[in-house]
């Protein structure tokens, strides 16, 4: 009796979440594959068959340099985005309990702002007539305006904008759990700030540093607005090339191919950050 009401209980607890994500992920994503096993309609769409045709043009070198820059965008704006994120996150957690909250909402609330806006903003800001080269030439810095937009780093800066508290939340959830009486006592017996660090705080909170590396790279991974604002054609990344052969040249079959693609990428990240925060947790229990 006892065992038929907690089946009933998972049924009702897990039933729900596991409807939506049958109805709104499995069902969508299976579509996506039927798509990319398909060939091309002449005018457009889907055909009728099966082939490996798409998955086979994965390997065409333009497409491979492509996804090689998306990836490569993404770990740097992963990477710029933990080293600004990780500072902040322990300043706020070191912090009063009662004073943590109003950094947090300054770093939190501007995220609620338009993705479009934000990268408007941006682009008011590193054009050729923007804030940032009209200060370089008033100040006598450089002669002419420097070309800021439509380039690779006006996408990284983008990205390190739009995701930060993506990375920032996490970690400080991680650093905030740590007993400051740890710290006290490897002070106390001699420990050097940088032992305390590498010894103490880093391996607490790297469960929350895989958690924010993993929501940072996959969201810049997929990003398409902001490369297509401020990168231009130098800065496509795999979200564009989608767009692109979906919206556009409506070769649906290997949009579809890409799509899965990527979220093979995106589940391989996930699984690396699993596979991270476990080694981490068994650390900590060790």
């Amino acid at each position: 009796m006892r065992v038929e009401r907690r089946g009933r209980l998972v049924a009702a607890t897990v039933g729900p979440a596991a409807l939506f994500l049958l109805v709104f992920f499995l069902v969508p994503f299976a579509v996506v594959v039927v798509y990319a096993l398909s060939p091309a309609a002449p005018g457009g769409g889907v055909g009728p068959g099966f082939t490996l045709e798409q998955l086979g043009r994965l390997w065409n070198v333009d497409y491979l340099r492509i996804v090689g820059r998306s990836a490569r965008l993404a770990a740097v704006a992963t990477l710029l985005t933990l080293a600004i994120a990780y500072p902040v996150a322990w300043a706020i957690a070191r912090l009063e309990r009662r004073r943590q909250l109003l950094p947090l909402l300054v770093i939190v609330v501007p995220s609620w702002i338009n993705l479009l806006i934000k990268n408007y903003a941006w682009i008011t800001i590193l054009r050729r007539e923007g804030l940032v080269n009209t200060a370089l030439t008033g100040l006598g810095v450089t002669s002419e305006p420097l070309p800021l937009l439509f380039t690779e780093g006006a996408v990284v800066v983008g990205l390190v904008h739009s995701y930060l508290p993506f990375m920032l939340l996490p970690i400080y959830a991680a650093l905030d759990r740590i007993e400051p009486a740890l710290i006290e006592a490897a002070r106390d017996l001699g420990a050097t700030p940088g032992r305390v660090f590498r010894r103490i705080v880093w391996p607490q909170s790297l469960a929350g540093v895989a958690a924010g590396c993993t929501f940072v790279f996959v969201l810049a991974f997929g990003s398409f607005v902001t490369p297509d604002l401020l990168g231009g054609a130098r800065g496509m990344m795999i979200g564009n090339l989608i767009q692109n052969q979906i919206l556009q040249v409506r070769n649906w079959p290997l949009g579809a191919a890409l799509s899965v693609a990527l979220t093979v990428v995106v589940v391989a990240a996930i699984g690396g950050a699993l596979l991270l925060a476990n080694r981490a947790q068994r650390g900590r229990t060790a």
